[in-house]
């Protein structure tokens, strides 16, 4: 069955030129020119994967609620940013609200279909994963459950996406060891760049010290990458 794919994005050149391109791909593509028709549509119905514009008309972040909307709906659901802007604050904007990637209009469409592609594997690799694992994985006050992508910090639940949480699988599996962002991609399953890997380790701190004001256990080591203290 071909997967479903929305695209949300007010451009009507852009649009269609994305439409024809991902149903030539074999995609079943559905567009929306505005936030609200994007919504409606939802309601009925989620996509596999949702291919976001931030601003749409004259919502400039009608894009953010969109996402928001779809990562209370589903927690695997993959959400891909599309967007003129490129500054680091659009950035972790996207990916604070649960994205897991972020291109720039600029991008080549053939790039754009291999981080589609990368991403639909990955939900088939997680499907295959949930299939066989039975998986519980507890370190200091941590606790990973692979079966249910779930995570908590002393108990008390960790609101995290599923990249953030095979960022911090692939941390903790190996307490003191240090991994690059190539590794932390690889272990998220997905293409991302140098910088999304940046940002989804700041959530994920961020995240942990809503919890314990006191959280230090996410290493940065400059030049190298990043660990789990042990």
């Amino acid at each position: 069955m071909a997967k479903r794919i929305a695209l949300v994005e007010d451009e009507k050149a852009i649009r269609e030129n994305y439409v024809a391109s991902l149903r030539k791909q074999g995609y079943e593509v559905y567009s929306y020119e505005t936030k609200q028709e994007a919504l409606s549509a939802f309601e009925t119905r989620l996509p596999d994967l949702a291919i976001l514009d931030v601003g749409l008309g004259d919502e400039p972040e009608g894009g953010f609620e969109l996402c928001r909307y779809l990562r209370a709906q589903s927690a695997t659901l993959p959400i891909i940013f599309l967007t003129a802007l490129d500054s680091e604050f659009d950035t972790i904007s996207g990916l604070r609200l649960g994205a897991d990637d972020y291109l720039t209009k600029d991008i080549s469409l053939t790039q754009v279909l291999v981080r589609i592609s990368a991403l639909f594997r990955r939900i088939d690799s997680l499907k295959n994963t949930q299939d066989n694992a039975d998986e519980l994985i507890e370190v200091a006050a941590l606790q990973l459950d692979v079966n249910r992508f779930t995570a908590s910090w002393q108990s008390e639940p960790l609101e995290i996406t599923l990249t953030e949480f095979w960022i911090l699988h692939a941390l903790v599996k190996r307490p003191g060891h240090v991994k690059n962002r190539d590794q932390l991609m690889e272990a998220a399953k997905a293409i991302v760049d140098d910088s999304t890997v940046t940002s989804h380790i700041k959530r994920l701190r961020k995240k942990f010290v809503a919890i314990d004001a006191e959280f230090d256990r996410i290493e940065t080591v400059y030049g190298m990458g990043y660990r789990w203290k042990a």
